[in-house]
């Protein structure tokens, strides 16, 4: 791949206009947007940047018709090949991208950086595509390494041995441990993080409080020092011990691996101990909150570094959990209304979740043991322009069963699905969701 960016990077030396950027709302699209917005601040670019939940034809018309003549898609656009030459084809464009390209075609005025284009067995997300443009670009810029690994981390990619985990160390931005794979570690009561503990899952104390205090009463571990609540990080040797011989022995007989609850933790050296960024994956969260709470921007002030933006997104993170505390609600409270089949559940939450919420729903009832394993879970909820939001993810990850293909199936013609092998989703139009759904229950209920 390093052909495709050395091109990219020949090319974009050559650019003197200002740059329009586009990118993914997510955790990975908001990592890959800091990331190239430091770098062309460094290289004295002017730019104007947006960010968009998926891209369409609608977008795509409306960017025809703005003045700028040189485009950047990070984490978006391989998708949309054909509609992007289409209404943009007298532009000069660059995609920085993982996603499956929609073909495999080249156009003369597309710039076009992709690992399948070159290797579809090599898994980096759309920020790491991003960084390693940008460190071509200028070595300097390996200062945003660190950022990188949070968009990867966000989209559920492995980072261990990655090249981009060893700039990292070296720029002396990220630590790795080896421990307990917990989220929540530095920022969360004990107990709290055990209570909503879903990867891994705790019989009996995962979903509930008084289980988990209970689980610490039996094991000898107080929940409260002298003034506060115990965190996961300020276990001692001993403590730790017990927590985590605890665990193993209730995950034992209901896990096919129960010792799977160790593994890297990377920490954010320079952020203060207590910070929601200082393990990588509650970095990552930060980030996709903000996305999703419709502040991407603020995503961009955390990872620069700017601090006024930081305390408006541990505000904001306040808010987004109590969004997510309702979705769970309403999900528990309709639970047996639901459609269902042998291997699937359907959850049209309607008006009654954020769409900007209903992907994160999916993926962590995916993870909660609620359902069997390989149960496909298919969630929609509506938009505020009438359209219908479709996430789509698997219980505990059957690795033969590529979740994007099936959505393409059960869509046809009525979307374009994006997203990856194991986690996807699609925008459809509301007059069509009945018709989706017919379709999704056909082919869902073929599933074996």
């Amino acid at each position: 791949m390093q052909d495709l960016i050395e091109n990219a990077v020949n090319e974009f030396k050559n650019i003197n206009k200002v740059i329009r950027v586009i990118s993914h709302i997510d955790c990975d699209g908001i990592a890959a947007a800091s990331i190239l917005t430091k770098a062309l601040i460094r290289e004295n670019k002017k730019f104007v940047l947006s960010f968009v939940k998926q891209l369409n034809e609608d977008i795509l018309k409306e960017l025809s018709l703005e003045n700028y003549e040189v485009f950047f898609f990070t984490d978006i656009g391989s998708g949309y090949l054909i509609l992007i030459n289409k209404y943009l084809k007298n532009k000069k464009i660059f995609i920085l991208d993982h996603h499956i390209p929609e073909n495999y075609n080249n156009y003369d005025n597309i710039i076009h950086i992709n690992p399948h284009l070159v290797n579809k067995e090599f898994m980096i997300s759309g920020a790491g595509v991003t960084y390693l443009f940008t460190r071509t670009l200028n070595q300097d810029n390996k200062d945003m390494a660190h950022i990188a690994l949070i968009g990867m981390i966000g989209d559920l990619h492995d980072v261990k041995e990655n090249e981009i985990l060893q700039d990292a160390i070296i720029q002396d931005k990220i630590e790795t441990r080896y421990g307990l794979k917990m989220f929540g570690a530095q920022t969360k009561p004990l107990h709290k993080v055990l209570q909503y503990s879903t990867d891994p899952y705790i019989p009996e104390v995962t979903g509930s409080e008084e289980g988990a205090i209970n689980f610490l009463n039996q094991l000898g571990i107080s929940i409260r020092d002298e003034y506060n609540y115990k965190k996961l990080a300020d276990l001692n040797g001993d403590e730790l011990k017990k927590l985590t011989t605890g665990i193993i022995l209730k995950r034992l007989g209901s896990e096919k691996n129960p010792e799977d609850i160790f593994g890297e933790i990377y920490i954010l050296k320079e952020e203060e101990d207590e910070s929601l960024m200082k393990e990588a994956r509650e970095f990552s969260t930060l980030l996709n909150c903000c996305g999703r709470m419709g502040k991407p921007s603020l995503g961009i002030g955390v990872c620069l570094g700017n601090e006024l933006m930081k305390e408006k997104a541990f505000e904001l993170a306040k808010t987004y959990k109590a969004e997510l505390i309702n979705s769970l609600n309403w999900f528990y409270s309709n639970k047996d209304k639901l459609t269902q089949g042998k291997n699937f559940v359907i959850i049209n939450a309607e008006h009654n979740i954020k769409d900007t919420m209903i992907g994160t729903l999916a993926s962590i009832i995916s993870k909660s043991n609620i359902y069997p394993e390989n149960t496909i879970i298919l969630a929609t909820a509506y938009t505020l322009d009438d359209n219908v939001k479709v996430s789509m993810r698997i219980c505990n990850g059957n690795k033969d069963l590529d979740l994007r293909e099936l959505l393409i199936n059960i869509t046809g013609n009525l979307g374009e699905a994006g997203g990856h092998k194991y986690a996807c989703g699609t925008l459809i139009k509301l007059d069509k969701e009945q018709e989706f759904v017919n379709n999704a229950i056909n082919i869902l209920s073929k599933i074996k």
